[in-house]
């Protein structure tokens, strides 16, 4: 996956556990959009969404799986994931969901971070200046 991501001109990272891809996240949370299969060492892929939600980071979820039910893809998309994929799935499937999710990214405006926390411009002028 991560060469036929990167013949697309995607930056590809892979991690080997849920639970290391939330490491690397806590380090640094610049993640554009995480594809992540549901059935994974140590933690569903549904525990890996539900804890990127309750630390609020704006991160698109596209999963996929070879192991589906209804249940599973209802509770995904409940959640706020942006796609589901059911193995054996295209390449041209894959990434048409990556773009999709990319440029449906909330890009930051001034003045706010990309994960949406106010971040104070060097010119404003503070409330000591009034």
């Amino acid at each position: 996956m991560k060469r036929l991501l990167r013949s697309w001109g995607m930056q590809v990272q892979t991690f080997a556990s849920g639970g290391e891809f939330l490491l690397a996240l806590e380090r640094s949370p610049d993640a554009d959009c995480a594809v992540i299969d549901v059935q994974m060492p140590g933690m569903t892929g549904l525990e890996v969404q539900a804890h990127l939600n309750d630390a609020g980071l704006d991160v698109p979820v596209i999963f996929m799986t070879a192991h589906e039910t209804e249940r599973v893809e209802e509770q995904a998309l409940r959640a706020g994931a942006v796609g589901f994929l059911r193995k054996p799935f295209t390449d041209e499937a894959l990434v048409g969901l990556i773009r999709n999710a990319l440029q449906r990214r909330r890009k930051p405006f001034v003045g706010e971070t990309r994960h949406g926390q106010r971040r104070k411009n060097r010119e404003e002028p503070s409330h000591e200046d009034e």
